[in-house]
């Protein structure tokens, strides 16, 4: 649920742009999930897919779910911050929802791979916060895929070498973490946050007060 600028009405930080990318299997959804329960003023950012809804899912909770008719007229009027072809389908960010949310002081976290996050640079830079996450080993990453028991033999291969590929753009990101154990992975999350909510040119207020500070002699 969005908040007014009423419900808090002296915050004026900027909002951020907390990407979180990983291969699949890597523990991206599950510290995603983690952190929201943590912290209630990070808001998930919902992408409109042209896949399949599974079961268990809700339109508009857990994903805009629309056709590729309705994809490719988002797609022409403009209506994305990104958008990227992911295992066969489409997902993209609606603008609207975004923008407003940085209006507001909120910070938004984006489930994205890199391509994602690279289209988010130009118009969101100075937002953005970029994370990603490294499983153990390779090893441990199919091990984690197979566990899941959701996925054919021939899926968890072509996972696997997306998983490859995705790794290879690690140095593209400001912060990439080892996820060997969910609980340190999260509070290492959650530092990076805390850090960034704390930066000079995220506070806009900062600069009237300090002169207001030290008075208009100096």
């Amino acid at each position: 649920m969005e908040l007014d600028d009423a419900d808090h009405p002296t915050r004026r930080r900027r909002g951020l742009l907390i990407v979180l990318s990983s291969p699949s299997g890597a523990g991206k959804t599950t510290i995603s999930r983690m952190l929201m329960e943590s912290d209630r003023d990070i808001t998930m950012s919902i992408s409109a897919t042209t896949r399949p809804k599974r079961p268990g899912e809700t339109d508009d909770v857990d994903y805009h779910f629309v056709d590729d008719a309705e994809f490719d007229r988002m797609i022409r009027d403009n209506e994305f911050v990104e958008w990227a072809h992911v295992f066969g389908y489409r997902y993209g960010t609606p603008k609207a929802p975004v923008k407003r949310a940085l209006r507001r002081g909120r910070d938004i976290l984006f489930d994205i791979d890199w391509q994602g996050a690279r289209q988010l640079v130009p118009d969101f830079k100075e937002h953005l916060v970029t994370i990603f996450l490294l499983p153990p080993s390779m090893e441990e990453l199919e091990r984690r895929l197979r566990a899941r028991g959701t996925d054919s033999d021939e899926v968890i291969v072509d996972r696997m070498r997306r998983a490859t590929d995705e790794i290879n753009h690690w140095a593209e990101y400001e912060y990439v973490l080892v996820n060997r154990d969910t609980d340190e992975c999260l509070t290492q999350v959650r530092s990076i946050v805390e850090a960034e909510r704390l930066r000079q040119a995220r506070h806009a207020e900062l600069d009237p007060f300090v002169r207001q500070l030290i008075g208009p002699a100096h």
